[in-house]
């Protein structure tokens, strides 16, 4: 994998700029969680072994390269398979519109199955898809289409390998993919409502051919641990991390930080680095959102309100704690920050994606119009679709290590849980 992902570096470096035959590019979709990232190495890879023609398969990161250090579970899987990041290619490195325009581009998708709006001229170079979202686009005989249900996209990329080039596959080629379908699949628990047979099937297929492979508790274990890593990020980072933008009467972000509050607070030069990160972004207003754990794995939700118009952040605060539908039981705690409004969330179980509407709520009355803006139009990176704070099946904490206590987590939230 390191010579593939090597070569692919220099060839879009000499032949990005020049005629010549072109790339097939494998592309993820724009949050580029692990699956998005490890199912574009994989399929390239997997073009680069099978496919009959004089173009080049790469794998391309749907992100600039700047943004991988907010996906610290990709940089942690990477470092534990012995691949160097900077081996990676990724979205400002190669222009694509330019490829496309001298009619040297294909495009794989991979983890979804439809372009953004940004995108949209690129679509008369989409020759295949392999997903496991809803399918939105529609049937053309000039595009090969791979949709299934299943728990991770890493899941269908590894039955096209196994059934087509089971020979390419070794102890790290396998070991990216079983550890993205053992994450996607929350451990392959099924109270967790993601995992089907056919993720399991695949899991157990590599399970068997590769022995060595890490222990699935281990493994999920160390990646959750590195998806809630921030240490070595800088304020501004840590914000990008899991942010979204709502716009109405006012534009404000909604960001999630997985550290206490008074940590954070405590950050050195920290109101200066929030002036200076509304101003750079046109925010009126950020609402932090933290959430820790307990040593029994509970999470611990706190809240923050900044912004340099009183009445603009005693305005939304008053909202918030308002609130009845759900009700977020804040109380208020000492702030250092004459800026920044302090709350301890007494619900537990409100995540962002139930304070949300609440904020949208807020807006309207305020200017009668909201917008939850494209990330992309927003130039911040998109929530990672695995995030803990949009609803997914680890809102209420980090899993617990066995079956019984998975099953006692997740079994009342199956039904309403979102999207992968």
């Amino acid at each position: 994998m390191e010579e593939f992902l090597s070569s692919c570096r220099r060839a879009a470096q000499v032949n990005a700029d020049q005629a010549g035959p072109g790339f097939h590019v494998v592309l993820g979709n724009e949050a580029c969680d692990v699956d998005s990232m490890v199912s574009a190495l994989a399929f390239a890879y997997f073009l680069s072994k099978t496919m009959q023609s004089e173009m080049l398969a790469l794998p391309l990161l749907n992100i600039p390269q700047s943004d991988l250090l907010l996906r610290s579970d990709n940089v942690f899987l990477l470092r534990q398979t012995g691949l160097s990041p900077d081996l990676l290619l990724f979205r400002d490195q190669l222009d694509l519109r330019a490829l496309h325009k001298a009619g040297r581009l294909r495009l794989t998708l991979v983890d979804h199955n439809i372009l953004p709006s940004l995108d949209s001229d690129l679509e008369g170079a989409v020759v295949e898809v392999i997903d496991h979202h809803v399918l939105e686009r529609e049937p053309s005989p000039s595009c090969r289409v791979t949709v299934e249900m299943v728990g991770s996209c890493a899941t269908l990329v590894t039955e096209r390998i196994i059934q087509e080039a089971p020979q390419i596959l070794d102890q790290q080629l396998a070991q990216l993919l079983y550890a993205t379908v053992v994450l996607d699949c929350v451990n392959m628990a099924p109270a967790a409502g993601k995992v089907t047979p056919k993720d399991s099937q695949y899991a157990a297929a590599l399970e068997t051919r590769f022995p060595a492979l890490p222990p699935r508790v281990a493994l999920f274990q160390a990646l959750q641990n590195a998806k809630f890593d921030v240490s070595g990020l800088n304020t501004e980072q840590m914000l990008l991390k899991d942010m979204k933008v709502v716009s109405g009467g006012l534009h404000l972000a909604i960001s999630v930080l997985y550290i206490t509050l008074e940590e954070f607070l405590q950050r050195a030069e920290l109101e200066a680095e929030l002036s200076g990160f509304c101003q750079k972004f046109g925010f009126d207003l950020l609402l932090l959102m933290t959430i820790s754990f307990t040593e029994s794995k509970e999470p611990i939700r706190e809240l923050a309100v900044f912004s340099h118009s009183t009445t603009c952040r005693e305005q939304v605060s008053q909202y918030l704690e308002q609130a009845r539908n759900p009700a977020l039981s804040l109380r208020p705690i000492s702030s250092p920050h004459p800026h920044i409004l302090a709350y301890q969330q007494g619900n537990s179980l409100a995540s962002r994606k139930k304070i949300l509407p609440i904020v949208k709520d807020f807006l309207k009355e305020q200017d009668g119009g909201v917008e939850e803006e494209e990330e992309e139009a927003a130039r911040v990176p998109p929530t990672p679709m695995n995030s803990l704070v949009e609803g997914c099946p680890l809102d209420d904490g980090l899993p617990r290590i066995n079956a019984q206590d998975l099953e006692e987590k997740f079994s009342k939230m199956v039904a309403d849980r979102g999207e992968k």
